[in-house]
């Protein structure tokens, strides 16, 4: 009998490879035999597939049966290839027509009475297959509204193995996705609710401004939770290539939903601080998933109670700050994940945090051993620090109404505005991408303006890193002020923000 053949999709991270399906029938006792570094997951898909074909009123083949995943030292795993492995065995039984079966992908795993189930992973799964060439793809019926979002491919939906068997044969259509509806993204938090706290919520407009990010030190009730919630509402709104790649990774997680299938707003994500470092980083067997700091791509990571993350989880986020995505290796591969957030970090001062420090009981050695779970290095790389005080302390706004989140977010979007063209020919977005070496030559600062910055740097008041994180919280001061560059004030405010000893 001939070969038959379907195609599926691997994926390794976020990348996808056309992964050929190969049936042959015959050349010995019967039995099935599968081959192409199958996991627990598609060994167990044989058993799978010859219920759902026998259920869906198709005979299965007595045959010895060779199933073949190729490219064959690629690892295969998940239940995905169900649906390709099932029509594969019937092309090459005979029962179905392998015309329509060209140029066609086909992801779903099997129910043993035939329903094809949800899988994840569908939207990088048909991008993968459509930089491949591929021009047709056929999905479970659930994820038809995530399969619309990938432009130039033709989309089907099936709920059964039997209409599959129907399409390939021209005996009916399989469900296609209805047009996208245009849905009002959810209102976030208003930072109008946040009364006082005026140093904090310039850092916070700030750190929006530039893309910075954000430590917030204070006592307990002071709003230090309340800021950070409000930070995503002053964001501007995801451009479609990084909708397309926020909902990328959503999609592994499993986390997309038919009312909003394509995340248009930065998302924020809050872990608790009992999390786990594979749960936070990504991890797990076989072929790591994303973690939660993926799930943060181009929006917000808050650390609630920073100091009670511990060191390791803490520290296992340097070089992702830096690096902007993150590479895990394991026994099956390495996989590199996106992960370019904003860190918001919020401690309390001392482990006792009464609301007043004049009631703290902490001896000096308990509170540096504290703070000290924030290591240096960790530290180092985050742009803006800020204490906040009790209201008792501070007093209330002292004129007026607190600025609502859409005038902030206005001086906000025209600050990312103004630093977007000027970065533009170099591909930099935001003051935050700008690596230092461009601060330091084609945007170089006169003397005078660094001379503070300079005489901190021969103190150690600050690092070589910490003094072009000072430079870009200086432009991102001055595209505020709306100023054609930074000057002696803005690098001023900016090691101010960066170590207040510095001054």
């Amino acid at each position: 009998m001939p070969l038959g053949r379907a195609w599926s999709v691997a994926l390794v991270g976020l990348d996808g490879r056309l992964v050929e399906v190969e049936a042959d029938l015959g050349g010995g006792l019967p039995g099935i035999k599968m081959i192409g570094l199958p996991d627990a997951g598609l060994r167990e898909a044989k058993d799978r597939v010859r219920s759902a074909i026998r259920n869906s009123g198709q005979h299965w083949p007595e045959d010895k049966l060779t199933l073949g995943l190729f490219p064959a030292n690629l690892p295969k795993l998940g239940s995905a290839y169900d649906l390709a492995i099932a029509v594969a065995i019937l092309a090459s039984a005979g029962k179905v027509p392998a015309t329509r079966l060209l140029g066609t992908v086909l992801l779903g795993e099997l129910a043993l009475d035939g329903r094809v189930r949800e899988v994840r992973g569908v939207l990088p799964g048909l991008l993968a297959a459509r930089k491949e060439g591929i021009k047709r793809a056929i999905v479970p019926s659930g994820t038809l509204f995530e399969a619309a979002l990938v432009d130039g491919l033709e989309v089907y939906g099936a709920a059964r193995l039997r209409d599959v068997v129907a399409w390939l044969e021209g005996e009916n259509a399989l469900a296609r996705p209805e047009p996208p509806t245009e849905t009002e993204p959810p209102k976030g938090l208003d930072l109008a609710d946040v009364v006082g706290q005026p140093e904090a919520r310039w850092a916070l407009e700030v750190a929006a401004a530039g893309a910075h990010h954000l430590l917030l030190t204070g006592p307990p009730g002071v709003g230090k939770t309340m800021l950070a919630k409000r930070l995503p509402g002053l964001l501007p709104m995801l451009s479609p290539e990084e909708s397309l790649e926020v909902t990328a990774v959503h999609s592994i997680n499993g986390k997309l939903t038919p009312k909003a299938p394509l995340i248009k707003v930065p998302p924020f994500v809050a872990p608790h601080y009992s999390v786990s470092e594979a749960a936070l980083i990504g991890g797990g067997a076989g072929i790591a998933t994303p973690g939660l700091i993926s799930r943060a791509h181009r929006g917000v990571l808050f650390l609630d109670e920073a100091a009670e993350f511990g060191s390791q989880r803490l520290d296992s986020l340097r070089t992702v700050l830096e690096e902007g995505e993150v590479s895990i290796a394991r026994a099956r591969g390495s996989v590199c994940y996106p992960a370019r957030f904003q860190l918001v970090m919020a401690t309390n001062p001392c482990p006792c945090a009464p609301p007043r420090e004049t009631d703290c009981t902490c001896s000096p050695t308990e509170r540096r051993r504290y703070l000290s779970r924030l290591s240096g290095p960790l530290l180092d790389r985050v742009d803006l620090r800020v204490r906040l005080r009790p209201m008792t302390a501070m007093g209330r706004q002292e004129s007026g109404e607190p600025e609502p989140t859409e005038v902030v977010r206005k001086r906000v979007l025209a600050a990312r505005d103004r630093a977007a063209a000027r970065w533009s020919e170099h591909g930099w977005k935001t003051n935050a991408e700008v690596p230092g070496p461009a601060l330091h030559r084609e945007f170089a600062l006169p003397p005078t303006t660094t001379a503070l910055l300079n005489r901190s740097l021969e103190r150690g008041a600050v690092t070589a890193r910490g003094v072009d994180r000072c430079l870009r919280i200086a432009w991102t001061l001055a595209d505020l002020d709306d100023a054609d560059e930074p000057q002696a004030d803005h690098v001023a405010a900016a090691l101010e923000f960066r170590d207040r000893r510095a001054a």
